[in-house]
């Protein structure tokens, strides 16, 4: 969700101080009327501060509908290390989107509303919390109540202000018509925490955004804008001490999970989830999607990371998503259409692509024909020493208990989230489980399929079901699929060994297996991710494969 410039704004912000320099005019788009605002954060202490961008030359009274976003990085200083302090203007976190769509010359109005605590807006972060649920709510009911609204917002993000979208989402609040929502969170725990387990960013992203809360605006804002963004520093603390709280049942991290708020809400949701996410992960991102209760949601999983739908490569040659940009934004354009304007349809679904690159339609995700066939795995123990990473071996992979199935005798498809049920006898408290499935090749080489986490918090006999990563995966005849059950993924979380030795006293693996052959796609290809991810590869002996062999259940051939 951060860049990792906002490592330099933590250690280099108490040095930053605006100087005293009046307010000057607004820079602003050639296609754009640009004015401040501000109202009520619906706390009833706080105030929010807006910047609208309306079309040039539009009557103050004629009505459009609302493109909205609510985020923490709307700040009118941008990036200071990078720009120094005197920007003009609003924030143009979103003006390639403005640039690609034309949306204002399409007769909307864009609005982008500061956070608490963020930007022009007084108060303080809360990481999700209600704050931040309530300001998404009143943003909203703001936008759609003004002389120049038709009433019907239309909320779009990406990472934070993407969950804020979904906020909008699950809060519901009249006027709110649509969300689009690139690579969002869907629990503020599971954007640290894997079942107890640490992401690489559980302890330096609270502390960087505070950092952001405390970042001055730009030298040219009114002296409303900065009162109202100094940095109220009471909180700053209680966040970051709030957030190492590692059960997902605390009453703060209850406060942050969108998905019982969200569960039948019928705001159209437009949702964008990558397969290979390494920032806002995929965790509960398929649950979400298929518990809501708009008919009209549409979602593209794919093989790509923290992008855009319309992003491409630095050098502008590739699409991150493997798809024209034009493909994205048409989709968007035609999605805010229907349900701002009522003009058009829009095909509900998912669009979804496998590890061949192939993009095709489905109407739900995991599909309707995807079946979960259950195998049973090795027993043995593994060393919870924090040693183990998923890929990168030089002669052989792995340390865990290894479970290898017997070549497939047809091609098969793994559709869905695989499922790990494990019984271990530990010594410690506190030691860990990773569960890695491979996809291994006859000479040895395995890609990474799905993985997962899980902290073991007692000690002795533990018992522990779950789910490990969604993917869409095409496993070729003659290939293995491998199971390992260790101690740790270094390369993805950061674990705290015990040193224990975990007897793995019995285990099985839900594997979800298509039933039917897709034969029909839509347009796209390969993405530059997913050709990253094909290219790290984990070597496994034969010698492992010989001592892990076990037959699995296996997919009869593809109807």
């Amino acid at each position: 969700m951060l860049p990792v410039r906002a490592i330099l704004l933590a250690l280099l912000l108490p040095l930053l101080v605006p100087a005293a320099t009046p307010p000057a005019a607004a820079a602003t788009r050639n296609d754009a009327d640009h004015f401040e605002a501000y109202f009520p954060a619906g706390d009833g202490i706080n105030t929010l501060h807006a910047d609208v961008l309306r079309p040039k030359g539009m009557s103050p009274d004629r009505r459009t509908p609302v493109i909205l976003t609510v985020s923490p990085y709307t700040n009118h200083s941008g990036e200071p290390l990078e720009n120094g302090f005197d920007n003009e203007g609003p924030s143009d976190r979103f003006y390639d989107f403005l640039d690609l769509s034309r949306i204002l010359d399409r007769g909307y109005t864009y609005v982008m509303v500061d956070l608490p605590g963020f930007g022009g807006s007084s108060g303080c972060n809360d990481w999700g919390g209600n704050r931040e649920q309530d300001a998404v709510e009143a943003a909203v009911k703001w936008a759609a109540s003004q002389r120049w609204s038709t009433g019907k917002v239309g909320m779009l993000g990406k990472s934070y202000d993407a969950w804020t979208g979904l906020m909008g989402v699950a809060q519901r609040p009249p006027g709110l018509e649509a969300v689009v929502a690139m690579e969002p969170v869907y629990a503020g725990y599971n954007y640290l925490y894997n079942r107890g387990v640490r992401f690489t960013n559980s302890v330096l992203t609270p502390a960087l955004f505070q950092a952001i809360d405390a970042t001055p605006g730009s030298v040219n804002d009114s002296p409303e804008y900065q009162a109202n963004g100094a940095p109220q520093a009471w909180c700053y603390g209680l966040n970051e001490s709030l957030q190492q709280i590692d059960s997902p049942h605390d009453p703060f991290w209850l406060e942050r999970n969108l998905l019982p708020s969200s569960r039948r809400s019928r705001v159209p949701l437009f949702l964008t989830q990558g397969f290979l996410e390494t920032n806002t992960k995929q965790d509960a991102a398929f649950r979400y999607f298929n518990s809501l209760g708009s008919p009209a949601n549409r979602a593209w999983f794919g093989q790509f990371d923290h992008v855009r739908g319309w992003e491409k490569t630095a050098d502008g040659e590739r699409a991150q998503t493997g798809r024209p940009t034009s493909q994205f934004i048409g989709q968007v354009l035609d999605f805010f259409a229907r349900h701002l304007k009522g003009r058009g349809d829009v095909r509900p679904g998912v669009q979804v692509q496998d590890n061949v690159g192939r993009y095709r339609h489905e109407a739900l995700w995991p599909p309707a024909d995807s079946t979960t066939l259950w195998s049973r795995l090795n027993r043995g123990t593994y060393a919870d020493d924090g040693g183990n990473q998923a890929t990168g071996g030089a002669d052989d992979t792995g340390q865990g208990v290894w479970s290898v199935s017997q070549p497939l005798r047809h091609r098969a498809w793994l559709a869905g989230e695989p499922q790990l049920r494990i019984r271990v006898e530990t010594t410690a408290p506190r030691t860990n489980l990773v569960g890695l499935v491979y996809d291994i090749a006859p000479g040895g080489k395995a890609r990474l399929v799905s993985r997962g986490a899980n902290l073991f918090r007692g000690a002795g006999e533990q018992f522990t079901s779950f789910r490990l990563y969604g993917q869409d995966w095409v496993l070729r005849r003659g290939h293995r699929i491998g199971v390992l059950l260790s101690g740790a993924d270094s390369s993805w979380w950061v674990h705290a060994p015990t040193m224990d030795t975990v007897r793995v006293e019995s285990a099985a693996i839900g594997l979800p297996f298509l039933g039917r052959d897709r034969t029909r796609f839509l347009p796209g290809g390969s993405t530059p991710r997913l050709e990253e991810h094909l290219r790290q590869t984990a070597p496994v002996s034969k010698a492992t494969i010989r001592g892990s062999d076990r037959g699995f259940h296996l997919p009869p051939r593809l109807r």
